[in-house]
């Protein structure tokens, strides 16, 4: 693993050269490591969400609930 001190810091390229090899660099504060820069990996893939529309029909059927117009009801009343 690649490490520098803090006066070091200051050669980004050097650091951003490790960064894009794909290596973590230990900044290090007297023969001390303070932090771990990391490599940004992969974006991660976005959760894939359930069909809640498919799964409320399969527990409701057609049956629509009045959810939504009581709560109108109420902000209109203020």
């Amino acid at each position: 693993m690649h490490s520098m001190n803090i006066r070091q810091l200051r050669d980004t390229r050097r650091l951003k050269t490790w960064l894009r090899a794909g290596k973590t660099v230990e900044l290090r504060e007297r023969d001390q490591v303070i932090a771990r820069i990391v490599p940004e990996g992969q974006p991660a893939m976005p959760p894939v969400w359930p069909d809640f529309a498919a799964r409320a029909k399969k527990v409701l059927g057609d049956k629509v609930l009045p959810g939504a117009d009581l709560v109108i009801q109420e902000r209109g009343r203020y």
